[in-house]
């Protein structure tokens, strides 16, 4: 089960009359930064998060929320709508028109200038920058032209310092250097999870949902820390999770808790073990299962297959 990246080429956003914004792009609010200690950036506001600095560690983030635009500046603001006024907007709506224009060849610079933030539970989370140009495409396209709820984009990237107040509109979050975006729809990855024979489809995406709501609502789950990225990798890259969840409902068992923790196997590498426990809902019985992820470097990758687990 791999999400596949989509390139949409028909996306777009805000519609513009007049050389103004009719609907402007969401303005990031100023917030504390007492919250979070990282290293102070440097420069003028450019994302310096490829190198980091010093000899600490990189921070990796394995997150999962939406992609959405922000108008860094009044200026970058009064620069689309003059692009917007030259272009022909009749009939898109607001996100059409904006993701049109940034696929204009001549108006490349504009997706450039524009502040990119990754929302996690409707909150601001992340500001996002590719850590080669390049990738400033995908950033383009995880802009969709229909924008819905169930919209969701992986972020796999390197975590730097906290934005200075100048780079989006005073909006002061942790930058991510990111090296790779999946986009798609929770809709496309509930049907692309390898269904178990014997449950029906319409059980079986409910049991999928559930999960992945019950995953998704762990408390402060940025997808920074190893646990949340073990875990959000597990939600879109191992089905057996869904089936195991399935199998358990089917003999009247609950899921009752889903807990993550460095593996005592851990030496050279980080080991995240991840338990699933289930109860049965008439004996209170309790059976567990784990799977073992390794979360040493940027992208996780599964050591151990989902196997029954007994405390110690």
């Amino acid at each position: 089960m791999e999400p596949t990246q989509t390139r949409d080429q028909s996306v777009s956003h805000p519609v513009f009359v007049n050389d103004a914004p009719a609907i402007a792009l969401q303005t990031p609010s100023p917030r504390n930064s007492t919250e979070t200690t990282l290293l102070p950036q440097s420069g003028n506001g450019e994302c310096s998060c490829g190198s980091m600095a010093g000899s600490a560690p990189l921070s990796y983030v394995y997150a999962i929320g939406k992609v959405e635009p922000r108008f860094p500046s009044l200026s970058v603001e009064k620069e689309f709508a003059q692009a917007t006024g030259r272009a022909q907007t009749n009939g898109l709506t607001d996100r059409q028109a904006l993701q049109g224009i940034l696929t204009q060849p001549q108006n490349r610079y504009l997706s450039r200038l524009l502040c990119y933030v990754l929302t996690i539970g409707g909150l601001e989370t992340y500001i996002l920058q590719p850590r080669n140009p390049v990738d400033f495409d995908v950033l383009v396209q995880a802009i969709r032209p229909t924008p819905s709820p169930m919209d969701i984009d992986i972020v796999i990237g390197v975590r730097g310092p906290l934005a200075p107040p100048q780079m989006c509109n005073g909006l002061m979050v942790p930058i991510v250097a990111f090296d790779q975006i999946y986009s798609f729809d929770r809709n496309a990855l509930m049907s692309s999870i390898p269904r178990p024979e014997k449950i029906a489809a319409d059980q079986f995406t409910r049991v999928c949902e559930e999960l992945f709501d019950r995953i998704m609502q762990i408390a402060d789950n940025a997808g920074a820390t190893d646990e949340h990225r073990a875990l959000n990798y597990l939600l879109v890259r191992y089905p057996a999770i869904y089936a195991k969840t399935a199998e358990e409902y089917g003999r009247d068992f609950s899921l009752t808790g889903v807990e993550a923790h460095l593996s005592s196997l851990s030496s050279t590498r980080k080991i995240i073990e991840v338990i699933f426990s289930f109860t049965n809902r008439n004996t209170d019985f309790t059976e567990k299962f784990f799977v073992r992820v390794d979360v040493t470097e940027e992208f996780p990758f599964l050591v151990t297959k989902l196997s029954p687990y007994f405390d110690h």
